[in-house]
């Protein structure tokens, strides 16, 4: 392990914050400072358990002197918490509390864009335990909602795109009766395309292309009595998203988006119009954009994905061997 970021590492900085002669005040604030470090560039979860160490140091030391600092501690290592990674959901409900006792303080004391910062990563952490039933998802979606009171599309547009895009996977996963299942999707598909109405391709590309393929995902699935339709337009949606997404720059956002797209054409008629004329060409297309993909994802040791590609082109191979089965013999009837 390297000796940089070892507990002995964060003994010799706690040691050096206790020596300096500064005040109680600037030594809270070096430690948060410490800690930061550790959490934006981890490169163990050691160094994310070193960075709520440090936190928790600097939480003790404010006492009820210093409440600003205090709830910052405690933003901190709610974060931390949360990019832990972990098996069960104990770090995600001590980091749902952080959030829970810091945010009234903040409320008071800070600036609204660390309020609305805190109030985006509340909402995923209680967007991550909903599936618990430990959290509620419309308590999610109302963090968000209260966040883009400050991070609007002028101001904030990065900040913006993800806040919808989370309220629009917050709305996907929100489990209701079968016959409201429309409504969910079409919430869904509704928050992604407010968010397009201002996050545009020339100046904010890559929210544009993550909001295009997940809007494509989202109507690709939506439960409806016009599926072609849908699928024609998560095509474009697709489309949208591979002028910014590419092999050489992007290569795992662009394999991800040639499969989701490859997933649409499968279900596509080549003619909307003679649906019964079938969807060779739809299918060889896909078989194309799936062997792309795989490689990506297997050259980038996404493991799970190459496998889930895997599947889906042994399942588009069975499709297309009858089709050309058919069509060889109709030739050779033809021919004699």
């Amino acid at each position: 392990m390297n000796p940089s970021i070892t507990d002995s590492a964060v003994k010799a900085a706690i040691a050096a914050v206790a020596s300096e002669s500064a005040t109680a005040e600037e030594k809270i604030q070096m430690l948060i400072e410490m800690a930061q470090g550790f959490q934006k560039k981890p490169k163990t979860a050691q160094d994310l358990r070193n960075a709520v160490s440090l936190y928790y140091r600097a939480y003790e030391m404010c006492g009820e002197e210093y409440p600003l600092l205090k709830a910052r501690a405690q933003l901190g290592m709610a974060g931390t918490l949360r990019t832990i990674p972990d098996v069960g959901t104990e770090l995600l409900q001590q980091a749902k509390v952080g959030y829970e006792e810091a945010l009234p303080i903040l409320q008071q004391l800070a600036l609204p864009e660390e309020v609305a910062e805190a109030q985006m990563n509340y909402g995923l952490v209680l967007q991550s335990l909903a599936p618990f039933n430990l959290a509620r998802i419309a308590d999610s979606i109302q963090a968000y909602h209260q966040a883009l009171q400050v991070f609007t599309w002028e101001d904030y547009p990065q900040e913006y795109a993800i806040l919808y895009n989370n309220i629009a996977i917050a709305y996907l996963s929100m489990p209701m009766a079968s016959e409201r299942e429309y409504l969910r999707q079409g919430l869904a598909v509704q928050s992604f395309e407010v968010a397009l109405k201002h996050i545009n391709l020339i100046d904010h590309p890559r929210e544009y292309a993550m909001l295009q393929n997940n809007l494509g995902n989202a109507l690709q699935y939506l439960v409806s009595s016009h599926p072609v339709e849908n699928n024609l337009r998560a095509i474009a949606a697709y489309n949208e998203a591979l002028k910014v997404r590419n092999s050489k720059d992007t290569p795992l956002e662009y394999a991800n988006t040639i499969s989701n797209k490859a997933n649409a054409l499968f279900n596509l008629p080549d003619n909307p119009e003679k649906p019964e004329a079938g969807n060779l060409q739809n299918l060889l297309q896909a078989r194309n954009y799936y062997q792309q993909a795989w490689q990506i994802f297997t050259q980038h040791q996404q493991l799970e994905q190459s496998e889930v590609v895997a599947q889906a082109l042994q399942e588009v191979e069975t499709e297309i061997n009858p089709i050309n089965l058919i069509s060889n013999s109709n030739n050779e009837d033809n021919n004699t």
